[in-house]
């Protein structure tokens, strides 16, 4: 089974069934367990065209496209030299029962789906990590939630750093409700010098100043409330051109870089037209880990993600509630709660097609 959605109308959703081709030399079939589905996927969606996140896993009509998800997966058949049945491996699926990949780069740890069509689209998604020490199951969900939109965040900490936060002494983050800006908000409070201002709607400021990752919580419509003259960064997890609109406004040429990531206000993603102060930049994570593995190695870039992962994760333990739905008619409940930004922040979903019982 797989879920579809129109790929310019993302409430239109379906389930499609399909024939498993019987497997080539070379090939490996998985069949996909619990995944997460947050603001992230969504993103991923808003993106699919501009970003090609629709490329991964096209669907037969090119009208409909499979929304990529993190989490976890079970190796059902394997004719591929090195991969036995059995094995468990986490990395980036569509949102299906099963997907065929074709190994390659196979090392003890993982490898990659070397399929075509994948072959010019960004490594970091096409990487499989194999399973060695299994996790709880409350650890895996973190990791399917967490680890993806961590990583995210780290690199942007890590990038901002990098330009030395462009003479900036606060960051305005918005959308700072949802997990990625939060783990940003984390990373950001961890280690840098700034003020990590977090701006957010009226209903959820309660919430994300309880996490204790923001120096301030600002509600939307309240950004006047801000020193205009503080040199800030604003990083945009929302899209959302009203909100981008009110911060370049407010601050003007005291706003050194605009930083725009994520698209939870889907339907109003994109920069008005005279905006004051700098340009609206997308910050694409994957250009950064290219260069973060040229110059550490992979090993030594997965080493200080990792470590970095397991502090937020355990902080996130303290505010997170995961919810898990499963088969069809939950998966498709779930995605418009998502979709709609009806999910409270501290609810994180896992989903499966499989309507098996745990």
């Amino acid at each position: 089974m797989d879920f579809e959605v129109r790929r310019t109308d993302l409430r239109q959703h379906r389930i499609v069934d399909e024939l498993q081709a019987p497997l080539a030399d070379g090939e490996v079939l998985l069949r996909i367990d619990e995944c997460a589905l947050t603001a992230n996927n969504i993103t991923y969606a808003a993106f699919g065209e501009v970003m090609r996140y629709w490329q991964f896993f096209p669907a037969a009509d090119p009208e409909w496209g499979r929304i990529p998800v993190w989490g976890f997966a079970d190796v059902e058949q394997s004719r591929a030299e090195g991969i036995a049945e059995g094995e468990r491996v986490y990395g980036y699926f569509p949102m299906s029962t099963h997907l065929t990949v074709t190994p390659a780069r196979v090392t003890d740890r993982s490898f990659v789906d070397a399929v075509a069509h994948r072959s010019a689209l960004p490594p970091v998604y096409n990487q499989y990590v194999r399973v060695t020490s299994p996790e709880a199951v409350e650890s895996e969900r973190l990791r399917s939630i967490l680890r993806p939109l961590f990583t995210t965040s780290f690199l942007i900490d890590d990038w901002l750093a990098e330009q030395s936060m462009f003479g900036a002494v606060s960051v305005v983050v918005a959308s700072a409700s949802s997990k990625t800006a939060l783990a940003l908000a984390a990373s950001l409070q961890a280690n840098r010098s700034v003020e990590v201002i977090g701006l957010t709607s009226a209903r959820n400021v309660e919430f994300v100043a309880s996490t204790g990752y923001y120096g301030r919580v600002v509600a939307y419509g309240e950004v006047a409330s801000l020193d205009a003259t503080v040199p800030t960064v604003l990083v945009d997890m929302g899209g959302d051109r009203e909100v981008l609109a009110e911060v370049h406004h407010h601050f003007g040429d005291h706003l050194q870089h605009s930083c725009q990531v994520g698209a939870t206000h889907w339907e109003q993603v994109g920069a008005p037209a005279g905006l004051p102060g700098p340009r609206p930049t997308l910050f694409f994570a994957p250009d950064q880990i290219q260069r973060r593995v040229a110059e550490w190695g992979a090993a030594g870039y997965e080493a200080r993600v990792d470590a970095a992962y397991e502090a937020f994760a355990a902080s996130a333990r303290t505010w997170m509630d995961v919810s898990v739905q499963r088969g069809p008619e939950r998966v498709a409940a779930v995605y418009l709660e998502v979709l709609e930004g009806r999910i409270p922040p501290s609810t994180a979903a896992i989903v499966t097609l499989d309507a098996a019982p745990e």
